[in-house]
């Protein structure tokens, strides 16, 4: 769970810097907006290691990928990106390789 927490906080971390984009640069939105996506990379950074803690590397760093599928949904929610076909297929790619490596018992 604590994973997928950091995913998503990393995944935000795009959002805030696309809000910053649109913003003038050094105005208040653009510094508030970059602030808040360091802020976002630093709390990410102090989950990220708390998982290393509990998971083998090879877990952690899998589900990590997940960040596409994230970074998918939060597009389409707060930009009203559209999500196509090949991205649904692409994310269930993702997925099910995830769901393979991480189920795998050998």
């Amino acid at each position: 769970m604590l994973l997928h927490a950091g995913i998503l906080i990393y995944a935000s971390t795009g959002i805030f810097s696309k809000f910053a984009a649109r913003q003038e640069l050094l105005s208040f939105g653009f510094l508030l907006f970059y602030g808040l996506m360091l802020f976002a990379l630093f709390l990410y950074a102090l989950v990220w290691q708390q998982v290393l803690k509990h998971l083998a590397l090879t877990t952690a760093f899998l589900n990590k990928s997940v960040t596409v599928v994230w970074g998918m949904i939060l597009g389409n929610i707060i930009f009203h990106e559209a999500i196509t076909w090949n991205m649904i297929i692409g994310a269930a790619i993702v997925l099910s390789g995830v769901i393979m490596v991480v189920t795998d018992n050998d």
